[in-house]
């Protein structure tokens, strides 16, 4: 059976309840107070949460989607570099072909125009070269053996200094100061 002598909470409860009623008609313009319920607010405060996650999962899949739009666009560059510089390199020596061909074409010419033709066509080559920097490797001899830049084909005896160039064999080149060939060379051997 149920005691009817109230327990000490409810009683201050039940006081502090009969205050608030002594004042209510002072606060008769405000809004009632709502009471806070605890499901009410759980239920809120889930709902706040689960548009978060919503807002947080749509800025990752753009955020994701940023990303790969980007790596596309950089392999696109990247294949349109190559490409673009494979093109600059052929229209370079497009007139070193031109000349070639007519040199080829003319019928008559003497030993003296081909040589003169040659040489013309040999300074295009050079300068559709370097234009496309690739820079000859060509030591003069004495200077000191780079293996960065040379390959000793021999070691020969000579009247200069130990691992000085003796004589160039082949010349080697640079593309963009990476080594395409070496140049080959013959090296002084030590006395």
């Amino acid at each position: 059976m149920s005691d009817p002598t109230p327990q000490p909470d409810t009683a201050a409860h039940l006081a502090a309840h009969m205050a608030a009623q002594d004042t209510a008609p002072a606060a008769a313009n405000e809004a009632p107070a709502t009471p806070l319920d605890p499901l009410a607010a759980a239920q809120a405060e889930v709902a706040a949460l689960q548009a978060k996650v919503a807002e947080l999962q749509d800025q990752y899949v753009r955020g994701q989607a940023e990303v790969q739009n980007a790596r596309r666009r950089a392999d696109d560059e990247v294949s349109k570099a190559r490409k673009f510089a494979l093109e600059s390199f052929a229209d370079s020596l497009l007139p070193v072909l031109d000349s070639l061909e007519a040199g080829l074409a003319v019928q008559t010419a003497t030993p003296e125009q081909i040589r003169e033709g040659a040489e013309a066509t040999l300074r295009q080559l050079k300068s559709a070269l370097e234009r496309n920097k690739v820079i000859a490797i060509d030591p003069a001899a004495g200077a000191k053996f780079d293996p960065a830049q040379h390959q000793a084909i021999s070691v020969v005896p000579a009247d200069q200094e130990a691992n000085t160039v003796v004589a160039v064999l082949q010349k080697g080149y640079l593309i963009a100061e990476r080594v395409l060939r070496p140049a080959l060379v013959t090296v002084a051997a030590p006395k």
